[in-house]
């Protein structure tokens, strides 16, 4: 019986007017079910989108293999899941509508529009959309940006437009996401309703791996200020755009931060360390308009803004010595300290890296390739800390959350194919010889499913061609990757940096850009990496314009419109320090040095070179841990573990009772009571004490146990308060 003929048969026999009656508007799997199936999640990660499927069922993940799934679904298990002669007694079906047990639930209701189309394109054998079918071109969502009042909601509308010029609306099809539920809703059709709480959220929706994004706005309720109470004190372009997201959002910024608070902030935040007694007076003192300026520029002058900014680059780069060798380890660190302190302009600093040949005992950078052997892995760290883009789900599958896919992912390995390694290969625990990274002749990375010989391309535009044989590919991507008009490269460093200062990043987690996580105020990171890009890629130019803000100079207390505002930098947020910035304070403090394995006497925390440090403080404030995988990730949470620490540890308890430290020094100096409390004050805090805290210190003195006891009581009782512990 003809073909034609079957199909009419079972039409007539279901009873149900099917779609695609002319030829060329019949379902066809790409345009019309792979949709279906993403928008259902049965090709999600949690059903048979997961890396073994389910029950035997498997589909690639949110369909980035329409081949595949077409096969499994139409021709595996001898293709039982569909039935041309008798569509509605399709497995695919009757699982999908919970006829027969689906471990999934109903996901259809018998005669929907999508049962309908699904029952149709097995009716009419299954076809694969033409390889010459218009393609997708982008997704639109409408309306862009919308603001709303608590509990208020509207409907979105998703339009798809394609190659040939022809659109379609798609809402029906799509996927929906919010990036803060408690904020904003988003259902399953595309309505977005607005929370109890202000603030502001961004609804993705996401069509065939491609997104289109909605900003969501929730005003603060009440009276609205005047407009010049929207802003800080304006002192470059950074305030601008802040002031214009709290105008919108009608937050109203806290106040400027004290000089004493500043003071200790900018000293923390440039160089990692407290300021001395006798230069918290001269700053108190000093009556200069211009006196932060200054300061900043002062700071960044000194040699410590070398290896604390470095130190943060450590983390991110610097590899297992257990893995690489410690030599190795030690060289890579002390290039980095070398560059900062020589302030190599950024551009430079990560085209040295990606291109890095030579032996790992005289290359500082090479240890990177030492530590990065694969291709794949060289792929994954280049993107994630130099582009912000984590390529690492592409690897397998198409990224959920993006548009990459496994081929872009191995076409941008590809350009590690070359690398090559000769002497002492890695061997842990012991790998401690030298070894040298230089460029092959030949070598290649292939699709891992295709097994198709990819060549190096980039991500998206165009890089310098990287066929000559004589040239190393890196050099193209490095030149790709450092250039003016890629987008990611400028904007991923000022979001870093920015995140050190203030407290959190414009996009979080800072080394996540992607269209599913926009920025929480995107004309203020664009305009930060255009003044970045135009001085040069300079890192101190970029810190002396943040700190210089005045947004950077509010104070971190909360007023009634915005104490909800944990993302707009509507004060500042307080932080932690970093555990050697921690550990270097109490040392300055009690004035007695830590002792550290493999360092000269009096060696500070921010200088040591190596994680592997034996250092029960360092581990306690969560420095890194050597076993993982860089990049490395610091654990910024405070602990009930930290606290005791500071309260009993002997480490602490010792520095605070040495009989060489600061304590008995001052407790036998000729001082006053009141000067004595007075400098722990400007030690510890970096404030003079107000009456009350004086009158308690000298309080202190007249109890039993004489000025000693007196001193190291209140020394203890700052450094266990949370004054010391976080910078305000």
């Amino acid at each position: 019986m003809p073909r034609s003929r079957m199909v009419l048969l079972a039409v007539a026999a279901i009873g149900f007017v099917l779609p695609g009656a002319d030829a060329a508007d019949r379902p066809t799997f790409e345009r019309d079910v792979e949709p279906i199936l993403t928008r259902l999640g049965c090709n999600a990660g949690a059903c048979h989108g997961k890396s073994r499927g389910q029950n035997g069922f498997q589909l690639s993940l949110l369909g980035f293999d329409p081949d595949f799934d077409h096969s499994a679904i139409a021709s595996e298990a001898r293709g039982r899941r569909v039935f041309p002669a008798a569509p509605e007694r399709s497995l695919l079906l009757l699982k999908a509508t919970a006829q027969v047990p689906h471990g999934g639930g109903r996901k259809l209701e018998p005669g929907s529009p999508f049962y309908r189309t699904l029952l149709g394109w097995v009716a009419y054998g299954m076809p694969r959309t033409s390889p010459d079918a218009p393609k997708l071109v982008r997704v639109a969502v409408e309306p862009a940006e919308r603001t709303l009042a608590a509990g208020e909601s509207f409907a979105l509308r998703v339009s798809a437009a394609y190659s040939d010029g022809s659109g379609r609306d798609v809402t029906h099809l799509a996927a929906f996401q919010s990036s803060d539920s408690t904020l904003v809703s988003a259902g399953a059709e595309g309505r977005v309703k607005a929370g109890p709480i202000p603030g502001e959220a961004t609804v993705s929706a996401r069509f065939q791996g491609t997104f289109a994004n909605c900003s969501v706005l929730i005003p603060l309720p009440g009276e609205s200020p005047s407009d010049s109470d929207f802003s800080p004190p304006r002192r470059n372009f950074v305030d601008d755009h802040v002031a214009a997201k709290l105008r919108k959002l009608g937050i109203v910024p806290s106040s400027p931060a004290g000089d004493a608070t500043f003071h200790r902030r900018a000293f923390l935040d440039a160089i990692g360390r407290l300021p001395t007694p006798d230069e918290t007076r001269g700053f108190l003192a000093d009556a200069d308009p211009l006196r932060r300026e200054k300061l900043v520029d002062r700071l960044l002058a000194r040699p410590e803004y070398a290896d604390h900014w470095a130190n943060k680059w450590a983390d991110l780069l610097r590899p297992n010595p257990y893995r690489v060798g410690i030599k190795a380890v030690l060289n890579l660190d002390a290039w980095l300290r070398d560059a900062f302190r020589r302030n190599l302009p950024y551009d430079q600093f990560v085209r040295t890296i990606i291109t890095a040949r030579g032996s790992n005992f005289r290359e500082g950078p090479a240890v990177v390739w030492r530590d990065r052997r694969e291709p794949e892995e060289a792929a994954t760290i280049v993107s994630q800390l130099f582009l912000g883009i984590r390529l690492e789900c592409a690897k397998c599958h198409h990224h959920p959350f993006e548009s990459w896919g496994q081929e872009q992912f191995y076409e941008f390995a590809a350009y590690f194919a070359r690398v090559g390694h000769k002497g002492a290969a890695v061997a842990p625990p012991i790998a401690a010889g030298e070894e040298t990274v230089f460029l092959k002749k030949s070598g290649a990375v292939k699709h891992p499913l295709t097994g198709q010989v990819l060549p190096p391309k980039p991500l998206f535009g165009t890089a310098p061609a990287s066929d000559d044989p004589d040239l190393d590919p890196r050099e193209a991507l490095a030149a790709w990757i450092t250039s003016a008009e890629n987008p990611y490269f400028a904007r991923v460093i000022v979001n870093r940096t920015w995140a050190e200062l203030m407290g959190r990043g414009i996009v979080e987690p800072v080394d996540d850009l992607r269209a599913t996580n926009p920025p929480s105020n995107g004309p203020l990171l664009d305009a930060l990496a255009a003044d970045f890009v135009a001085h040069g890629h300079d890192l101190k130019h970029l810190i002396r314009t943040i700190m210089n803000s005045g947004a950077y100079g509010l104070s971190s207390e909360p007023t009634a419109r915005n104490v909800a505002d944990t993302r707009n930098f509507s004060r500042h947020y307080r932080q932690r320090p970093r555990a050697e910035v921690l550990l270097d304070a109490v040392v300055d403090i009690t004035g007695v040095p830590e002792a550290f394995d493999a360092a000269p006497p009096g060696t500070r925390a921010a200088a040591n070179w190596t994680t592997r440090t034996t250092s029960l403080f360092l581990d306690t404030f969560g420095r890194p841990d050597p076993n993982q995988d860089p990049p490395c990730e610091r654990t910024p949470d405070t602990s009930v573990v930290q606290a005791l620490h500071l309260m009993n540890a002997p480490g602490v308890n010792d520095k605070i009772r040495s009989d060489e430290g600061r304590a008995a020094k001052l407790a036998a100096s000729d001082r006053p009571p009141e000067k004595a409390v007075e400098e722990l004050y400007l030690l510890i805090y970096n404030r003079p004490p107000d009456d009350e805290e004086r009158a308690f210190g000298v309080s202190l003195f007249n109890q039993p146990g004489g000025r000693r006891r007196a001193v190291e009581d209140l020394m203890w009782a700052l450094i266990n308060s949370p004054e010391f512990v976080f910078e305000d």
